[in-house]
């Protein structure tokens, strides 16, 4: 009888594929409270990874890290009647504390444009004070109906930027840059994910925002994931919590702002791009386990492991040492596998007889002996090419599974079967986006005909991207 096999394929069932690996690879569990998620240290040591590359290219990009209070007061809230209709459903708010009704309920952080420009107002006094770049690394809670662990949860880790500038065209173009420069660079050169960048259409934009910049990424079922958006927010903020400037002309005026964040919903995203049916796949880039050495028995495979774990990380690889020999090998084969660490370099005593390892490549497959002296030149290599394997199959996915329609049904019946559709948006439009989404389909973004991101909804040529979402 032939093994079951560990995890559900994803052909049979991907939901219940994510599921299974989520478990299976230690990445996280369900939380005590519905909606909730426990982030496991391999699962933590990826969003780790992701912050780091993050928060050096925000901070490349000007911004500086501050801290705001997850408690709002209620009121804040309500100041910007189009942001707080747009959060209503998600909303927790605390109206007992100290054992004692609070004066005005408290809303637990759903995301910080109305407290951080409640501070705003009182730090920007002149045009000298701008622009004022502030980007923030913390947790939200969004109440969540229909939670899936990583893309929907209650409360979930995220960075969250917030601008204040002079001009409009200032903030327009800050908030391309973040756009482009963070997190395009981050998603395509370190997760290997090639992203759409486009606008969303007034239906989907940001609460209280006049321009929202997305990224969308294909997944392995054919399905889109939002994995980070850059608003413009306009004076909207500033006119409801009255923050001006006085300018080089001794004029009071509003300033203009962004807002931009990426959040956990990117583990979700890296799993469904580049899993397979044996588990993760982590781009090299990104790991923060890109290389493991492992014993396969014996005392003297232990000194050479550690010895050469040694030697990789005085060159700069990202390593770990897996000496259990009291484990049965082909388990820690296996687990590693599913944790998609990129590369495994297996070491038994035979192979120390010959000078040699075994090397197994997670994303291509396959093992071939090599020289152990040969590996600390090899392995930048291999991890370089795994690197481009993933972003060039997320790319010919996307290409092969996108279809040029010029009708609604045609753009209904191949979001249906599985992938995206392009469709001039002069022939869909509201209306026509409207009946998409009677069947679950949705625009996901706007893009212009070379690809580039359009000025306006309306811009000639502008291109809708139709597809199912998670």
């Amino acid at each position: 009888m032939a093994k079951a096999p560990i995890l559900t394929p994803q052909a049979e069932d991907f939901p219940r594929w994510y599921q299974d690996l989520i478990n299976k690879a230690e990445l996280a569990d369900n939380g005590p409270v519905r909606g909730t998620m426990v982030i496991r240290p391999y699962g933590y040591g990826l969003w780790e990874r992701m912050q780091q590359e993050m928060d050096a290219r925000i901070k490349d990009a000007g911004a500086q890290n501050a801290y705001f209070p997850l408690f709002i007061p209620q009121s804040y809230l309500t100041k910007e009647a189009e942001h707080v209709e747009g959060f209503a459903p998600e909303l927790a708010v605390v109206t007992h504390g100290g054992g004692k009704e609070l004066e005005e309920p408290v809303v637990v952080r759903p995301t910080s444009e109305t407290i951080i420009n409640e501070y705003f107002s009182k730090w920007v006094q002149s045009y000298r004070d701008l622009p004022l770049l502030i980007n923030q690394w913390a947790n939200v809670v969004r109440w969540e109906m229909r939670p899936r662990v990583f893309l929907r949860t209650s409360e979930f880790l995220w960075q969250e930027g917030h601008t204040a500038h002079a001009t409009y065209e200032d903030a327009r173009d800050y908030a391309a840059r973040i756009h482009r420069d963070v997190y395009a660079d981050f998603m395509v050169n370190v997760l290997g994910i090639d992203v759409v960048l486009g606008r969303k259409t007034a239906k989907e934009r940001f609460a209280g925002a006049i321009n929202t910049l997305t990224l969308e990424g294909m997944m392995g079922d054919g399905k889109a994931l939002q994995l980070g958006t850059s608003h413009e927010l306009g004076q909207n903020f500033a006119k409801a919590f009255n923050t001006q400037y006085l300018s080089k002309d001794s004029k009071q005026e509003l300033v203009w702002q962004t807002s931009w964040g990426v959040s956990t919903r990117m583990v979700g995203g890296l799993i469904m791009s580049h899993g397979d049916d044996s588990g993760l796949r982590v781009p090299p880039r990104l790991a923060h386990v890109q290389v493991v050495v492992m014993a396969i028995k014996g005392d003297e495979a232990v000194v050479k492991v550690r010895e050469l774990g040694d030697r990789l990380k005085a060159a700069g690889i990202r390593v770990q040492v897996d000496d259990r020999v009291d484990t049965p090998f082909g388990r820690r084969a296996v687990d590693w596998e599913l944790k998609g660490v990129p590369v495994r370099i297996e070491i038994g005593p035979r192979d120390l007889e010959n000078g040699t390892a075994m090397l197994a490549r997670r994303i291509p497959g396959g093992k071939e002996p090599v020289t152990i002296d040969s590996l600390v030149d090899l392995l930048p290599k291999v991890l370089e090419e795994d690197q481009a394997q993933l972003l060039r199959e997320s790319r010919e996915r996307r290409e092969s599974r996108t279809a040029d329609v010029s009708t609604i049904e045609e753009a209904a019946e191949a979001a249906v079967a599985g992938g995206w559709a392009r469709i001039r948006w002069a022939d869909l439009g509201p209306e026509g986006e409207a009946k998409l989404g009677e069947q679950a389909v949705s625009v996901r973004c706007l893009v212009a005909e070379d690809g580039s991101v359009p000025d306006a909804d309306d811009a000639p040529g502008t291109i809708a991207i139709v597809g199912r979402s998670y």
